[in-house]
């Protein structure tokens, strides 16, 4: 699943192809990627420009004018294509937004488990899958002092509180491995057990690690290719994840492979001492 620094991605690769264009007709080609009615979904869209492309977590906030933004969430394998209307369209493709200016949107989804609804722009915050996230990781929201009070009240393995996106959002599965490598946390650590500077230490790695990411282009491990259909880069760069049987980059032992909350889990069991 694209996480946060994916998903940034796609974002920024948006705004550069479709910022200020106007939708001419939708063409919802598998409706159960909207929620709602696929038919009053395209009417709403129709001759709606799009004034910004925003994020919230793994979401993408396509903000049109007269106060509409669509809601896309790409779930496993969700991708956006620009194409020239002329082009046929690719297998898997979903959603197609036509632009005045022959152009067009395409949503792609191999396993089609991406959503997109539509909701009014000053009621977003209160849509819950958006009202329950925690704060953005890249952003002033994300203090020590909150962070810190957060895992102090959950008696869960790190690794799992770690993709709680209601502690903070954005992390997924890839990342939550690396920053705990990068910080010398055990994944299956109870959150409640770290200490302080523990915390401090894992906060600004997850600073650092998803800043990294988002300017690398993002990981791609399976299919993920940003707007441009680039892959990204930052798979290069990782320590842990997918890396089980390989030595550790730090120590030499041998990186092994759990699942922590139904999740295939990656760490150095010499570094990465678990405390209970």
């Amino acid at each position: 699943m694209p996480e946060l620094p994916e998903v940034e991605t796609v974002r920024r690769g948006l705004v550069k192809l479709i910022k200020n264009k106007t939708i001419k007709q939708v063409k919802v080609i598998y409706p159960k990627i909207v929620v709602g009615d696929p038919l009053e979904f395209a009417q709403q869209l129709q001759n709606k420009k799009i004034e910004s492309i925003g994020r919230r977590g793994k979401f993408l906030l396509f903000n049109f004018n007269q106060g509409v933004t669509m809601v896309s969430h790409l779930r496993m394998e969700g991708k956006y294509f620009v194409k020239s209307a002329d082009k046929p369209l690719e297998k898997h493709t979903h959603v197609v937004f036509s632009f005045t200016d022959g152009l067009q949107l395409r949503y792609n989804d191999v396993r089609k488990f991406g959503r997109m609804q539509l909701v009014k722009t000053n009621s977003i915050a209160q849509l819950p899958n958006l009202a329950k996230l925690g704060p953005e990781p890249l952003s002033d929201q994300f203090v020590l002092p909150d962070f810190v009070q957060k895992l102090a009240n959950k008696k869960k393995a790190i690794k799992a509180v770690l993709l709680d996106q209601t502690v903070v959002a954005g992390l997924g599965n890839i990342y939550a491995d690396e920053v705990l490598w990068l910080s010398k946390i055990h994944p299956l650590t109870p959150a409640a057990k770290l200490s302080v500077k523990q915390i401090s230490v894992l906060r600004q790695q997850i600073i650092t690690e998803l800043t990294a990411a988002v300017k690398a282009g993002g990981t791609t491990v399976r299919s993920y290719t940003d707007a441009f259909e680039h892959s990204g880069n930052f798979q290069f760069d990782l320590h842990v994840y997918g890396r089980q049987g390989q030595p550790c980059q730090r120590c030499g032992s041998q990186i092994v492979k759990i699942r922590v909350a139904q999740r295939g889990t990656h760490f150095c069991p010499n570094c990465q001492q678990v405390i209970k």
